[in-house]
Formats: structure tokens, C-alpha cells, sequence
């Protein structure tokens, strides 16, 4: 499974691509930092973002997208940017008819490092160890989306394949 994950923002989007199956290790495929000016226009910087994530997609072809579920954070104009962009990424996945999948913050680090109360320093550790790179991916925004896409490898690839059976079995026809 090939999944393209997504560490929504405004400024700086990471976005992380690694395939993989359920309880092995993943492969690194890339990563990026989509970056938009702060001075731009808000339409400016979303259609930037709209037209480098669905290039991304077109590109890497993933077979899923997992994106960071907007959580409330004090910074209100912050989590706007943030949701914003988050929205682009689900809408680049749902164009290219992929099953997309959001999880919070702490759902990715216990994933990737065991403790939903990872830090970041932790996470960048751990993508690094979990993808055998010479190199922590920076910035913090790509290692963010490497271990989004990870996650949805060791979790929603498995969720995915439950509610797939669980179809068949409903129709009558296990296979």
C-alpha cells in the first residue's frame, strides 16, 4: 500500500509518502514541504496549495491519503490556516477518488512511537529509525506527514481491510 500523508498548514504543508504493509516496515517514496507566502492573498495561497497537492497526488499515485485531523488550538487565526489547508488535502485526495483518513495528533504518536504524548523531537526520531534514513526528513512539517502516512499504513490499511470483509460478509460472500 502506497499512502501519501499530509501534514495540513498554511504556511508550511508536509507531505510524506511511504509504502508498506500492516506490522512491517515502511519504504520511504518522498517527501515535500509546500510553502506559501504569508503576504499572498488567502485564495492565492489555497489554489498553490490545491494545484501542489493534486500535482503530488498525480505524481506519486498513493492508494490512500491520511491527513491530520484539525484539533482546537488557543491561536484561532493559526487553527484557520491549518483547516484551510487540511481541507485542500482531503478534496486532493477525494478528487483522485482515493479513500482519504484523518487521525489526531495523538493517534499518529502512538502509532509511530507507542506514547500519544510523544514529542516532536520523538516522532522525527522515530520516522527516522522506522524508515532506516541516514538523515532525520526536515523540516518537522515532512517528518509530520511521513509518519501520518505510516500510521495509516499500520492502522488504516488493517481498518480498511476489516470494513472490506465485513462488506463481503454482509453480501453473503466471503472471500
Amino acid at each position: 500500500m502506497r499512502v501519501l500523508g499530509v501534514d495540513p498548514g498554511l504556511t508550511r504543508c508536509g507531505v510524506g509518502v511511504v509504502e508498506g504493509v500492516p506490522g512491517r516496515p515502511c519504504t520511504l517514496v518522498a517527501y515535500h514541504v509546500v510553502r506559501t507566502d504569508p503576504d499572498d492573498d488567502l485564495p492565492n495561497r489555497l489554489l498553490h496549495l490545491d494545484r501542489c497537492l493534486t500535482d503530488l497526488v498525480a505524481e506519486h499515485r498513493p492508494d490512500a491519503v491520511a491527513v491530520e485531523r484539525v484539533f482546537s488550538q488557543h491561536n484561532v487565526r493559526t487553527v484557520m490556516g491549518t483547516a484551510q489547508a487540511s481541507g485542500i488535502a482531503v478534496l486532493a485526495g477525494a478528487r483522485a477518488g482515493l479513500p482519504v483518513q484523518t487521525y489526531t495528533p495523538s493517534e499518529v504518536k502512538a502509532a509511530v512511537t507507542g506514547s500519544g504524548q510523544a514529542d516532536k523531537q520523538q516522532m522525527t526520531a522515530m520516522v527516522t529509525r522506522l524508515l532506516r534514513l541516514a538523515e532525520p526528513p526536515r523540516p518537522a512539517d515532512a517528518a509530520d506527514a511521513l509518519a501520518l502516512a505510516i500510521c495509516h499504513v499500520w492502522r488504516g490499511g488493517t481498518r480498511s481491510r476489516l470494513a472490506a470483509a465485513a462488506q463481503r460478509a454482509r453480501r453473503g460472500g466471503a472471500r
